[in-house]
């Protein structure tokens, strides 16, 4: 049989029941499409090939501790796993803004504000928007906080005041937030960065 003619899950299964030589075949098949999909984002060959191998690394290590559950979703599990890498270099170059005190939600933008040219400017605003819809998905109480404390840049303490509930549900309310916008860009595979 041809390897181009094995599915993604038939060569994962395959990997993982002991058949090193399958994923190989995975990485080469996909090489290209993840490849090109790094290096639009950092824009640098080195900082590619390193994100390239790390998400393979990871990947393997997922496989290999029995981790994965993507039911055949084989491409999209590893455009995930590349593009939280792409976050994390970026966090650790310090590329990634923090919260700024003017009112801008844009902590998924990757480049400076200065270094924003009109490209930049429009995909900035669409990520914006898209953040403003993620937010509307979110229970009232969670939405609340979370509108106070980005939007608003509100203390916690202020928050509490305003809310009438205590600092530590005002803190719970920001952590379950947080956490159902991830799941909702996760579950519907959204990429917040340009």
């Amino acid at each position: 049989m041809q390897n181009n003619l094995v599915a993604d899950a038939t060569l994962v299964t395959n990997y993982i029941h002991g058949n090193e030589q399958a994923i190989e075949v995975l990485i080469n098949r996909h090489k290209q499409r993840i490849f090109s999909f790094i290096y639009s984002k950092v824009y640098d060959r080195d900082i590619t090939d390193d994100i390239f191998q790390d998400t393979f690394v990871k990947v393997i290590k997922t496989l290999k501790l029995g981790k994965y559950n993507e039911e055949g979703k084989f491409l999209p599990w590893v455009m995930r796993i590349a593009h939280n890498l792409i976050i994390d270099h970026f966090r650790k170059n310090n590329r990634m803004p923090k919260f700024s005190n003017t009112g801008d939600f844009n902590i998924f933008s990757v480049l400076h504000d200065n270094a924003l040219d009109a490209e930049g400017s429009i995909i900035k605003d669409q990520v914006a928007h898209d953040i403003r819809r993620l937010i509307e998905e979110l229970p009232d109480d969670q939405k609340e906080v979370l509108i106070m404390r980005m939007y608003n840049n509100m203390s916690f303490k202020e928050i509490s005041e305003k809310t009438g509930v205590s600092i530590n549900t005002a803190l719970g309310r920001m952590r379950y937030a947080l956490i159902n916008m991830r799941k909702i860009i996760e579950k519907n595979n959204i990429i917040l960065t340009n």
